[in-house]
C-alpha cells in the first residue's frame, strides 16, 4: 500500500509540475503545447499498455465498434470533452486562468458526489449533505461577488463529471476507452502544432526547446503512468482521498505564478475547502472501517 501511496502523491506533483512547467515553454501557446503534449504522451502510454498488458481493452472497443458502427460517434465525442479538459490546463496557467481551473478541481470531487445521485440514484451520506451545504455557501458567496462562475472553474467542476458518465454509456470507462480518446486527439495536435506561428520550425528559432518539449512529454506520460498504477494498488477510498493533494498543489502553483484570492473571494474559497475537507473526513473514515473488517 505504501507504494500507491507513493505514486499517487508523486502523480499529483507531477502534474501540478506540468501545470507551472508551461510557463517556461514560451514563446509557444497553450493550443500548441496541448498539441505536443498529445504528441509526445499517445506513444508512450502505447508502451506502458503494450507492456502492462492492457493493450487488449483497446481491442475489445474497437471490436464493439466494428459491430456498432454509431458507437464511434460517442467515442468522439467523449475524445472531444477529454481534449477540452487537456487543453484547459495547459492554456490556464499562459493566461491568468489557473486560479480559476484550481478551484474547479476543488469543485469537482462535490460535483462528482451530485452527479453520482442525480444520474445514478446514489444516496448522499450525512457528512457528504453537509459538504454540498459548505460548497453551496460558496457557489452562493460567488454568485453574489460577480453572478457566476468563471466559465474554466465551470468548465473543470462539470465537464469532467459528463466525461465519466458518457464513458460509463458506452462501456469504455477503462485504460482502452482512455487510450481511444488521446489517439482520436493525433490529428487535432498535430493541426495544432502545424498551424502555430512557427510549427515545427519553432526548435530553428529557440533551440532549447529541443530539450523543454520532449521532457513534457516526459513528465506528462509519468504523470499518467503513476496515476494508474496507484489506482491499482491503492484501496479505491484511500485513492479517492489521495486525488484531494493535485488541486491544492494547482493552487500553490496558481499563487506562484502572480494570481492571488481577493478579499471577497475567500468566502467562496474557505467553504469550498471546508466541503472537501468533509470529504476527506469521510473518506477516512470509511478506510478505518475497511482495515478493522
Amino acid at each position: 500500500m505504501s507504494k500507491g501511496i507513493v505514486l499517487s502523491v508523486l502523480a499529483s506533483v507531477l502534474f501540478a509540475v506540468m501545470y507551472f512547467y508551461t510557463s517556461l515553454l514560451e514563446p509557444l501557446t497553450g493550443v500548441e503545447i496541448f498539441g505536443w503534449r498529445m504528441l509526445l504522451t499517445v506513444p508512450c502510454m502505447t508502451v506502458f499498455m503494450v507492456v502492462s498488458g492492457e493493450w487488449r481493452r483497446v481491442h475489445e472497443v474497437l471490436l464493439r465498434v466494428a459491430g456498432k458502427p454509431l458507437l464511434l460517434l460517442g467515442l468522439l465525442l467523449s475524445s472531444g470533452l477529454l481534449g477540452v479538459q487537456l487543453w484547459l490546463f495547459m492554456w490556464a496557467p499562459l493566461n491568468g486562468h489557473s486560479l480559476d481551473v484550481s478551484l474547479g478541481y476543488f469543485l469537482l470531487p462535490l460535483t462528482m458526489v451530485l452527479t453520482g445521485r442525480l444520474v445514478y440514484g446514489e444516496r448522499l451520506s450525512r457528512l457528504q449533505k453537509i459538504a454540498a451545504f459548505f460548497a453551496c455557501l460558496g457557489v452562493l458567496n460567488e454568485l453574489y461577488q460577480v453572478g457566476s462562475f468563471s466559465w474554466a472553474t465551470l468548465l473543470v467542476a462539470i465537464g469532467y463529471p459528463t466525461y465519466f458518465v458518457l464513458r460509463r454509456r458506452l462501456a469504455a470507462d477503462n485504460l482502452g476507452g482512455l487510450w481511444l480518446d488521446m489517439a482520436l486527439l493525433l490529428p487535432v495536435a498535430l493541426w495544432f502544432v502545424q498551424s502555430g506561428e512557427q510549427g515545427f520550425a519553432v526548435f530553428d528559432l529557440w533551440p532549447w526547446l529541443y530539450l523543454l518539449i520532449p521532457l513534457l512529454g516526459v513528465i506528462s506520460a509519468s504523470a499518467l503512468v503513476c496515476y494508474i498504477i496507484a489506482s491499482r494498488l491503492l484501496a479505491f477510498s484511500l485513492f479517492g482521498l489521495l486525488s484531494y493533494v493535485e488541486p491544492v498543489l494547482l493552487l500553490g502553483v496558481s499563487l506562484l505564478l502572480g494570481e492571488s484570492i481577493k478579499a471577497g473571494e475567500w468566502l467562496t474559497y474557505v467553504p469550498i475547502w471546508m466541503a472537501v475537507l468533509v470529504l476527506v473526513f469521510e473518506g477516512f473514515k470509511h478506510l478505518v472501517r475497511q482495515r478493522r473488517a
